[in-house]
């Protein structure tokens, strides 16, 4: 075969020893088809690099083959690496994700109209669903499955972190370190994943039988500038505290910055731990103690929950909780 002829359906049933109706089937999620031919289907498509035609695709099935996933923003590491491997596992099984930015319920409101009503998206993947009010704009009768918090919805997936255990490792972390006067700089009050791993803060400060102190818990927005604001108030309140624990590693080192500024030793006179464990964690001076959390996976799962679901329509919902890793 030349390189640059374009891979058919029968190439692929030739490949994988099945009839090119089989193939179809497989493709359209057809679900005649035992697990180890569509498994070896599957395989056979992607040695061979096979794309089905997409308007042959619907003009045979009425189906669209695509998803959307809507996130608060597209810059944010967390955000970008959950939509990276969505995207990937996506394509694997033959369908296009559609992607775009919802800063606000409004715009969250418009773009269901836009691309989940009007495009007729078959699913609908929700990052973050409960920063406002957006949940109640939901497309009814359509798949979804949302990312980041737990479904409050009894008949839609969702996949997030095991935040309070999350949290609780992190402090846990400090106190083994043998530090008592333990601060928290927190992403915003009105999120779940903030409110969980605050939780767990709290929690593990109280078994090990310590009071938690107000004023050493301070509101900040995810941001490195929060993060320097937040230990200059900590600082110029006069309230001791001789080890922090910020909830994302951009506050983390907006916080080393504000104390290295003051005259403080990281972590000779403070120990810091953050949470995300981002690619250049481990460069930062000095390196960063941080809570691991893999987002291209809970993206991949979450695409595997929504393809599932388009399936399956009556099948039973899913609410997953990813575990996270202590990266020291």
């Amino acid at each position: 075969m030349s390189p640059r002829s374009r891979v058919t359906i029968r190439d692929v049933a030739a490949h994988a020893g099945v009839s090119h109706q089989t193939i179809s089937r497989v493709i359209n999620g057809n679900e005649r088809v035992s697990p180890e031919t569509r498994q070896r289907v599957e395989q056979s498509i992607q040695s061979l690099g096979y794309r089905p035609n997409a308007i042959a695709r619907f003009m045979a099935s009425g189906r669209t083959y695509t998803l959307a996933c809507f996130s608060p923003n597209l810059t944010d590491f967390t955000f970008a690496s959950i939509i990276e491997g969505a995207e990937i596992e996506a394509r694997r099984h033959g369908y296009f994700l559609f992607t775009a930015s919802a800063p606000d319920e409004a715009t969250f409101h418009r773009l269901v109209d836009e691309l989940v009503v009007s495009r007729r998206t078959e699913g609908l993947m929700i990052i973050n669903p409960y920063i406002d009010n957006r949940q109640d704009h939901l497309p009814v009768n359509n798949p979804a499955v949302l990312i980041g918090a737990q479904s409050k919805h009894a008949h839609i997936s969702s996949i997030c972190l095991d935040e309070l255990p999350a949290g609780m490792t992190a402090t846990r972390h400090l106190l083994e370190l043998g530090h008592t006067a333990i601060a928290t700089i927190t992403g915003p009050l009105i999120e779940d994943c903030t409110l969980e791993r605050h939780e767990g803060y709290l929690q593990a400060l109280k078994s090990a039988g310590i009071e938690p102190d107000p004023r050493l818990q301070v509101e900040g927005d995810w941001s490195a500038t929060a993060g320097d604001l937040a230990v200059r108030r900590l600082l110029n309140s006069g309230v001791h505290f001789t080890a922090l624990f910020a909830q994302n590693d951009r506050m983390a080192v907006g916080a080393i910055r504000a104390l290295r500024e003051a005259g403080f030793n990281v972590p000779a006179d403070v120990s810091v731990i953050g949470f995300d464990d981002m690619p250049l964690a481990s460069y930062f001076d000095p390196p960063l103690t941080t809570i691991k959390q893999d987002m291209t996976a809970m993206g991949r799962n979450a695409v595997n929950l929504l393809i599932d679901r388009i399936a399956s329509p009556s099948s039973d919902n899913q609410q997953i909780r990813m575990p996270v890793e202590l990266v020291i």
